[in-house]
């Protein structure tokens, strides 16, 4: 069987029994996976939403399929964790050994003495390792040295889903495939094939597909509901069970099934909500106004510092008409800071975030030295992001913040747009605490020290 999609319904029975149920997300995954045997493709992405056979077809089959027809190929399998991989690689012996494949691929064999879970070979030389992106490898390469394909790696779900919000764990995976699974590689064309769901902007998929190692890839989305409000698979996924599931939880539900990690058009922050106006508020119409610094250090890269204006209007609404953001050094970020102080004036209060430690406090304490005849305070808020966020973001979905048209409106929507999934959270950090303040929803949430 040339055709992966036919080897695939072919199988079924001896891998699964019952009935093949075909979809045309199949086909798509395996036209795509042809191409990569083919020679047409060596890096490819596929996001898929969870339990829709992905792990079945693109790892199992495919590697099945390609050991019919390339027996002496080398893969490397991995998934996030060493025992899942190998439960793939011991389906995928298991399936060649079967009498339905043997009737296939005759000429296909196993060595007699290759017993190992994590690891089998076939008598013509060929061999598929399993790994988990907890590891490391030693002593294997995929892709045998010779023109056209010989293997690939296989990379099913780097990402633990309970772990993909953590940014130190995003970094090991991303860390752990630039210093372990590139390096796998026989020859510098040997295939890369990363099967996912996606969990967060900066996952694997985000870094590769945004040009994280300086590589292009061949793309497969497949959302749960298509542009039209339909389910991609209406047998297996009702619709009316992933509006369901989109209502109980939109940020994961934007993430895994539709493949897009923040809801369309904001889930915790509707963008489409706020008001954008062309002026800012006359002082008549103001009833406070706060400046509120997220503060970083670090010049030209990580975290970004952030001062958001916000002023609460005398009808209740609020309005947020500047946002001073850079990633400056410890100087040229309290220099900024200083400056935006005496081009604000002395009507707008300033508090800066002051983080935990030691080294938080005496940094806080610092910048309002800096700002010596200003009303400064520093803020310790507790909590997590999310909690704070909740009563700012309870106004932007009412339609209660305004925006002053400007340059800064773009990036403080995105980042409001995949909060709480996004890469940057200082924006939306800022505003947050900027709204508790002058709306008087501080409470346990934010104690003060006085300047």
């Amino acid at each position: 069987m040339a055709d992966l999609h036919a080897f695939t319904c072919g199988m079924f029975p001896a891998r699964r029994g019952g009935e093949f149920k075909p979809n045309w997300h199949q086909q798509v995954i395996c036209s795509a996976l042809e191409r990569v045997a083919m020679g047409r493709c060596n890096r490819l992405i596929i996001n898929v939403p969870p339990r829709s056979g992905k792990t079945e077809i693109a790892v199992v089959n495919f590697m099945a399929w390609c050991m019919g027809l390339f027996p002496d190929s080398e893969f490397i399998h991995a998934s996030y964790s060493k025992r899942l991989a190998t439960a793939n690689t011991y389906a995928v012996r298991a399936l060649m050994q079967a009498e339905e494949y043997r009737a296939v691929f005759p000429w296909t064999a196993l060595q007699e003495d290759s017993r190992a879970k994590d690891e089998f070979r076939t008598a013509q030389g060929g061999v598929v390792y399993a790994t988990g992106s907890d590891g490391t490898i030693t002593g294997y390469g995929a892709g045998k040295m010779r023109d056209g394909f010989g293997g690939a790696i296989l990379i099913d779900d780097p990402h633990k889903a309970g772990e993909a919000t953590s940014p130190v764990m995003r970094a090991n995976v991303i860390d752990w495939f630039q210093t372990t699974m590139e390096t796998r590689k026989n020859k510098p064309d040997t295939p890369i094939v990363v099967i996912m769901q996606r969990l967060h902007e900066d996952d694997l998929s985000g870094f590769l597909l945004g040009g994280g190692n300086g590589e292009n890839w061949d793309h497969i989305v497949i959302p749960a509901i298509n542009e039209d409000g339909n389910s991609f698979w209406p047998d297996q996924f009702p619709i009316a069970d992933l509006k369901r599931r989109e209502a109980a939880n939109p940020y994961v539900f934007a993430g895994q099934f539709m493949q897009i990690p923040a809801p369309k058009g904001g889930g915790m922050f509707p963008v489409d909500r706020f008001q954008i106006v062309d002026h800012a508020p006359m002082q008549k119409e103001i009833a406070q106004s706060l400046r509120y610094w997220d503060k970083a250090g670090t010049a030209g890269g990580g975290a970004f510092t952030a001062g958001v204006l916000m002023h609460k209007l005398k009808d209740g609404r609020f309005c947020v008409s500047d946002v001073r953001r850079g990633q400056w050094g410890a100087l040229d970020r309290e220099k900024t800071i200083r400056q935006t102080a005496e081009i604000d004036g002395p009507l707008v209060r300033i508090e800066i975030e002051q983080e935990p430690g030691s080294g938080g406090k005496e940094s806080a304490e610092a910048t309002i030295r800096m700002l010596a005849g200003f009303n400064v305070k520093a803020d310790r808020p507790t909590g997590d992001k999310e909690t704070r966020a909740e009563p700012y973001a309870a106004q932007v979905q009412g339609g209660n913040v305004m925006l002053v048209r400007g340059d800064w409106n773009r990036a403080f929507m995105d980042e409001h747009e995949m909060f709480p999934n996004g890469k940057y959270k200082d924006q939306v950090d800022a505003a947050a605490a900027a709204f508790a303040r002058i709306a008087g929803k501080a409470g346990a949430d934010y104690s003060v020290l006085a300047g």
